[in-house]
């Protein structure tokens, strides 16, 4: 679903396409919680982290701190995550607009 094979790009090969609520789901599972006690430990709402997980929503620099508030993991992951996410899928949209 939130990953998918990107063309090479300018002589080197991207990568995948990996939603950052993948790194945020295998971390919780790592540390055995789940998502309503990671929510709880951010102060919000399950829904927020379940839509992260899922891929349908992005990580914003407020939920990259209370990630870092409540798993000990710098903001700036969570952030540069989601920033080469955001450039992977922008580079994968410009491709198939480009193949067409």
């Amino acid at each position: 679903m939130a990953t998918e094979e990107i063309a090479p790009y300018r002589g080197y090969t991207v990568g995948m396409l990996i939603h950052p609520g993948e790194s945020l789901q295998e971390e919780i599972e790592a540390r055995e919680m789940t998502q309503v006690a990671l929510a709880k430990a951010m102060g919000r709402s399950p829904r927020l982290v379940n839509e992260i997980v899922r891929g349908r929503r992005s990580i914003t620099a407020e939920t990259a701190l209370a990630l870092e508030d409540a798993l000990g993991l710098p903001a700036m992951f969570w952030l540069e995550l989601q920033a080469q996410y955001d450039l992977s899928a922008a580079m994968t949209r410009r491709e198939r607009r480009v193949a067409v």
